[in-house]
């Protein structure tokens, strides 16, 4: 593929385009800076809610003029233009039966589950240790409420459940009986089951961002190390996984990374097939 050929820029978050320590290096910020004044599109893709990708998109100013730039949150669930305006260009939100559903599956297995608002992190159990992880990394406070499934008269797009490493394959074996064929359950790391709406997924919502921009696969690279990275990899023109990938995630790649995310994989992809 010509490089000229790739207008937009997929980037998973956590063990892609940031470092352990949930930054980005001065080489990638480099390799970002010199995509974007190249017209490249940059698309922050990650499993996060929209606030907790919105910071990073301000720190590299997407959305600024000659700065294009959108986030897509909760693993596809939504897509918003970095923009003027911050338009919603895509949604999927749960079905509104599922929350009450998933907070008693929850409370019948004793752990936590969390979902978002506007300020931040929603949960029952905000002192949970694994709840607490996705606080961290996204840099929200924890909102305590003493009835999430009463709380929520909100659409959502997804939910995520936090547990003990130990417990979660009995939970989420538990969780895909329960709900099969109604929603989508998936580990997105040894702590997290996502809960989100049937067919929701990085290619699907990428896959509609190319079509309102009159692209197609051919014309977009995507970088990724987890699981939920493993549908946009295998969908784009260059699919990139990172030294630090999973097994499975580096099997659906064109390309792997000699480096990984904390010594600049991001960087060595964008220098060698956009720049």
């Amino acid at each position: 593929m010509a490089k000229s050929d790739i207008r937009v820029l997929a980037l998973d978050l956590d063990g892609t385009l940031t470092n352990d320590e949930k930054q980005i290096t001065p080489r990638t910020r480099a390799a970002l800076d010199a995509a974007l004044a190249k017209g490249v599109t940059v698309v922050l893709a990650s499993g996060r809610p929209t606030a907790g990708v919105t910071p990073v998109a301000q720190d590299l100013a997407l959305g600024q003029p000659g700065r294009a730039g959108a986030i897509l949150s909760y693993n596809g669930g939504a897509i918003v233009d970095c923009g003027p305006g911050h338009r919603v260009l895509w949604h999927q939100d749960l079905p509104a039966a599922m929350v009450p559903a998933l907070c008693d599956f929850a409370a019948q297995q004793n752990v936590a589950i969390v979902t978002y608002n506007s300020q931040g992190i929603v949960t029952e159990r905000p002192e949970d240790p694994w709840a607490q992880r996705e606080g961290f990394t996204n840099k929200l406070p924890m909102i305590k409420v003493d009835n999430l499934a009463a709380y929520v008269n909100y659409p959502v797009n997804k939910m995520l459940i936090t547990l003990d490493p130990v417990r979660l394959p009995h939970v989420l074996k538990a969780g895909l009986e329960r709900f099969a064929g109604q929603i989508d359950l998936y580990s997105s790391s040894p702590f997290f089951i996502e809960a989100v709406p049937l067919g929701v997924a990085k290619d699907r919502s990428l896959a509609a961002l190319l079509d309102r921009m009159g692209l197609t696969r051919d014309n977009l690279m995507a970088c990724g190390d987890g699981m939920n990275d493993r549908s946009m990899i295998r969908y784009a023109g260059v699919g990139v996984a990172m030294a630090n990938a999973e097994g499975p995630v580096k099997a659906e790649a064109d390309y792997v990374t000699t480096a990984d995310n904390n010594h600049d994989g991001v960087a060595e992809a964008v220098e060698r097939f956009i720049l």
